[in-house]
This record gives C-alpha cells, structure tokens and sequence, in this order.
C-alpha cells in the first residue's frame, strides 16, 4: 500500500484528465515537480507545507501544460514531452544552485504511520490498509468521491461526454475548454500530492529525476485499470506489489546486479500494456485530440 501510494494518486488526477480527452504525458514531470515543491516547503520541518507547496507545484505545471495544449490547441504528445524535458532540467539545476552538487546531508522530516483506531485491530487487513501514512487515506478517500463525481453529476457527465463525443458537446453548447482546464488542474494538483508523497512519506529526502517513471506509470495504470476509477485503484496495487519486490528481493541478498530488481515495475508496465494487445480498449474516443 505504501509503494502504491503515490502511483494511485496520479493515476488518479490522470484519470480524470484523460476522461476529458487529454492525454498529460507531462505528468512524470507534475510529480517530480511536486517533490520538488515538497523539499522547498518543508524546509522549516512543516509536513503540511510541505504538501501544500507540492499541490501547488503540480499545479503550476499541469497550468503550463494547459497553456499549449488547451489553449493554444498544440499537439499534447509533444507539449507532455517537452514539460518533462523542462522540469528535470530546471528542478536538477535549482537543487544543485540551493543544496549543492550533491545534496548529501539533506534530510527532511517524514509522517510516518498513522494507525486509524479500531480499523487497525482487524486481523490481516488491519495493518495492511490501516496503519498507513496520511496520503494513502488520502487516496481512500479520493477514489470513491472521483467515481462519483464522474458518474453521478452533471459535471462528470459532462467530462465523459467530451472524452468520447468531442463534436455532439460542441454543438450542445458545453464549454470544452473550461471542463478541461478544470481537469488538468485536479490532475495536476494529485500528482504534485504524488510527489510530495514520495520525499515526505517515504524517503525523507530529494534527488534528482527521483519520480524514476513514475508518472509514465501511472498513465499505464489507467490504461490498464480501463479509465475508471476502482479499476485503476486496483491496478495500482498490482503496481505497489511489484515495486514492492524489488526491496525484497534486495534484501534476501541474492548475488545479482540490484538494476534487475529495479526494473520489475517497469518490466511488469510493458507486460501489463502487452496482455491488452489485439483487445478492445475501452479508450476515450477523443482521447489526444484538440478540443
């Protein structure tokens, strides 16, 4: 639960980014900017600074992706590609400049586990799911109330339609432009949580390009996880499992390059991506394209 906690949440905004038909590849750069945001904010040891100046990052980029993919209609392939170019260059280069070339010493206060009361004690499922950190009830929380803003008002009506009938909401008067923004802005600021989830949660410290695919990750995940949100909760757990593994497997100590062990949750998204090939993915029909 705790490794897939930070895939969860950006799988998640990106859900609901790609229902509107947009495709954010920019988000391995949303979350590695929401780290670095995090670093910035809780540099005076406040966590909840901390994870308000990572939303705000993730804000700030999905912002700058929505100015040329949104706005200015740009191809979103190439815009996502050129935030994730952007974002690692300027984070690497505002880190070293701040906390120099290495940044050895830097350590950052961390939340820790926050047993719930009563819910702990269930046995097996207890301190499995509920004696976690505070983003992993975040992302409880998130799942269900995605759902059903997506599938039980007008606005999640209104944002699946423009994912699967650009042309019919055009004509019925809906604003494409406005329902997307607002969807890049949720996206962005769950992956900027991502992020900060990532240095306040789990390792305490920053280092650069330390998203490592993670938000390519989590576009797999709502891939396989068919663009709804329970599903792509699932598939993210699945994800969590395999990185997971890889400490594991490190630290059974077996005499084999630890680079392996790296690459399971990578080696596991092309096999996840490779078991849809030659079925019907129930993709968005207007997934990519400018509205």
């Amino acid at each position: 639960m705790r490794t897939a906690t930070p895939l969860a949440l950006a799988a998640l905004g990106e859900l609901v980014v790609e229902r509107a038909g947009v495709i954010n590849i920019g988000l391995e750069g949303i979350v590695l900017g929401g780290a670095f945001g995090a670093l910035l904010g809780a540099g005076s040891n406040n966590l909840v600074l901390g994870f308000a100046a990572g939303c705000v990052a993730g804000l700030f980029i999905a912002a700058l992706f929505g100015v040329f993919a949104v706005s200015m209609r740009s191809d979103q392939i190439i815009t996502g590609t050129a935030i994730n170019l952007l974002v690692l260059g300027l984070t690497g280069a505002l880190y070293r400049g701040l906390y120099g070339a290495t940044g050895a010493a830097l350590t950052i206060p961390t939340t820790g586990s926050v047993p719930l009361p009563l819910l702990v004690r269930i046995p097996v499922l207890g301190p499995t799911f509920f004696d976690q950190p505070p983003p992993t009830y975040l992302v409880y929380l998130v799942a269900p109330v995605l759902w059903w803003w997506l599938y039980r008002t007008h606005a999640g009506l209104a944002i699946r339609a423009i994912g699967e009938r650009l042309e019919s909401v055009r004509v019925s008067g809906v604003n494409v432009p406005r329902w997307r923004w607002i969807t890049l802005l949720v996206g962005g600021a769950l992956g900027g949580v991502a992020g900060a989830t990532l240095v306040l949660s789990q390792s305490g410290t920053f280092a650069e390009g330390m998203s490592a695919g993670r938000g390519f990750i989590a576009i797999a995940i709502v891939v396989l996880g068919r663009w709804r949100p329970i599903g792509v909760l699932v598939a993210s757990l699945l994800f969590g499992a395999a990185s997971a593994l890889q400490y594991l497997f490190q630290a059974m100590g077996w005499n084999v390059p630890y680079q392996l062990f790296l690459a399971i949750p990578y080696v596991l998204t092309l096999l996840a991506l490779a078991g849809f090939a030659g079925r019907r993915i129930e993709a968005p029909a207007a997934l990519g394209r400018a509205g």
